[in-house]
């Protein structure tokens, strides 16, 4: 499975958040931003987050520059 990876940059956030994660496997890479999730940003572990979160990744590695920021809907 190819390198994947999630970037709260590409998300408002109050904190505004710089954190970028990447893994080589789907289940490390959402262990890891669910506990950045819940330890950062205040979300409870729930498997609606865990299916959100799972939803953002992408192939790949987290580019050096930040991203645009998507506004919400």
């Amino acid at each position: 499975m190819p390198r994947q990876y999630i970037d709260c940059r590409e998300y408002p956030s109050t904190t505004n958040c710089s954190v970028a994660l990447s893994a080589d496997s789907e289940s490390e890479l959402l262990d890891a931003a669910v506990q950045h999730a819940v330890t950062v940003h205040g979300h409870t572990d729930t498997p609606e987050l865990r299916k959100q979160l799972a939803g953002l990744f992408k192939t790949g590695t987290p580019p050096l520059q930040a991203p645009a920021q998507k506004v919400p809907a």
